[in-house]
């Protein structure tokens, strides 16, 4: 009889090692408007402005840059009964504490996972004031939650079963004509997705992403950052995504950590909601109005930690990528597989290129 998983809320919050903790609190907290729970020489915890739970995100000081937990809540403390029965029959290395790994959560279990991520497991959690009513502390680009978690790896099928086995759901999924599965998008909660995962050289955190309420919460924080001269911040964006039909900023933190402002994806928790499934060669699933993805998009992505905390062994993926599907020669490839699909203007520029 297999082991049941534990029954998973959303994701929570991550923990992050920054390499110069007062200039990732300029960045998360004077730029970025992350509201500061708690704070010492070696830790910050930072939550968003509707978050009651005591963080969504902890920088921790440390040598190397990377990421030390993506953490999930579950619904009771039985839960983490579970979590770490079902970990330590897949033949992982699962740790407990009663006490937390970080301050303001309670029993937790932390697991190296099977594709070697250190995932968490908590339930009990110290209670702050959720500061949705004080609009004197919202500024224009005002960040709200935690959204999601982004992950490499270079087994994308593997990681969608096991996830599946963890009873996360898929929205969305990008695949080709021979049914290779690029990416994949999975959810607990009723949004689009708490992980996706992506197929590159893993495993590493492409990004995590933070919830604003409106298009003009994005566009602020693009003025703000220019305000600032620090518009080399910005990584990719602001655009509105094909895949999950959110409108997003990509961003890169001051040790190269890749953070998302993400708004209006839509709902899925009906249990017949349909998976969206895009052709890889449809640019218009990264980027809706057909924006070029830059190759560091494709390539970047932060290590993560064992629970020594040492940086996991990265491993190179072997089938196609989609970076050789979709960045060409010069980085900027349009990546219709065929004229018909191309819009007229377009064929007309395709027939012209064939013809110089």
């Amino acid at each position: 009889m297999s082991t049941p998983p534990p029954d998973i809320l959303r994701c929570a919050y991550m923990e992050l090692v920054v390499t110069d903790l007062a200039r990732s609190r300029h960045f998360y907290v004077d730029v970025l408007g992350l509201v500061v729970t708690e704070e010492d020489d070696t830790t910050i915890h930072l939550r968003g402005l509707e978050e009651f739970i005591h963080h969504n995100l902890v920088l921790r000081v440390g040598p190397v840059a990377a990421v030390a937990a993506f953490s999930y809540r579950v619904r009771a403390p039985e839960d983490l009964d579970k979590a770490e029965a079902f970990f330590t029959g897949l033949g992982c290395r699962v740790e407990r504490r009663k006490e937390g790994f970080t301050k303001g959560v309670g029993d937790s279990v932390r697991v190296e996972d099977p594709l070697g991520f250190p995932y968490e497991f908590f339930h009990d959690v110290e209670h702050v004031e959720r500061l949705a009513w004080r609009y004197d502390l919202h500024t224009p680009g005002a960040i709200v939650r935690l959204d999601h978690f982004n992950q490499v790896t270079p087994d994308v099928p593997r990681a969608v079963e096991y996830l599946e086995s963890l009873a996360f759901r898929v929205t969305e999924d990008i695949k080709d004509d021979e049914g290779t599965t690029y990416a994949a998008w999975l959810r607990r909660k009723s949004t689009v997705h708490d992980t996706a995962m992506t197929g590159g050289d893993g495993p590493r955190m492409h990004h995590v992403a933070f919830a604003t309420h409106e298009k003009h919460n994005i566009l602020s924080i693009c003025d703000k950052l220019g305000a600032l001269r620090m518009s080399d911040r910005i990584e990719r964006g602001p655009g509105r995504h094909g895949v999950s039909n959110a409108f997003y900023l990509y961003l890169r933190d001051p040790d190269g950590h890749r953070i998302e402002i993400y708004t209006q994806d839509y709902y899925t928790g009906d249990p017949d909601n349909p998976v969206v499934t895009w052709d890889v060669h449809d640019n218009q699933r990264r980027d809706w109005w057909g924006t070029p993805v830059v190759p560091s998009w494709y390539t970047d992505a932060s290590v993560v930690l064992d629970l020594d905390g040492k940086p996991q062994p990265v491993v190179a993926r072997t089938d196609s990528s989609e970076m050789e599907v979709t960045i060409g020669a010069d980085g900027f490839s349009y990546t219709r597989k065929d004229e018909d699909s191309m819009p007229e203007w377009k064929q007309g520029e395709f027939k012209l290129g064939n013809q110089l």
